[in-house]
């Protein structure tokens, strides 16, 4: 006589299977590393702001100063992930944070692997790795 499998245990490797990924699998990172800096998905390079506390959930870039350099942007439907967190900014929108501190791009940077505003005026930076 064969062997049948019982149900319970064809249940269990089909589901195997088929499960979906986890929210920590489907994730997208919003940066990456690129010649040893920070960029955002189109290679722009992503700088952080000494005003800025880090882990305070904030932004202290706001107004003529997010024209200048704009901040990095969370969909409503992004999550943390890692290394990368969200502040919810002065106008109720969300931007992604590094460790803790908002990240922006420099309205003057044209291209991926411009960095024009690091160091600019001592307080902003790019962020290396």
């Amino acid at each position: 006589m064969k062997h049948l499998p019982t149900l319970a245990a064809m249940l269990i490797a089909t589901a195997s299977f088929a499960a979906p990924p986890t929210s920590a699998m489907a994730a997208d990172v919003p940066a990456k590393l690129a010649n040893g800096v920070l960029v955002d998905a189109k290679g722009m390079t992503l700088y952080t702001f000494d005003k800025d506390m880090a882990s305070s959930g904030k932004s202290a870039c706001n107004g003529p100063c997010a024209t200048l350099w704009p901040p990095a942007m969370a969909a409503a439907s992004d999550q943390p992930a890692g290394s990368y967190t969200i502040v919810v900014r002065d106008d109720g929108s969300r931007q992604w944070a590094y460790k803790g501190k908002p990240v922006y791009t420099y309205q003057a940077d044209q291209k991926p692997g411009d960095r024009a505003g690091d160091n600019f005026k001592d307080v902003w930076h790019i962020i290396k790795e």
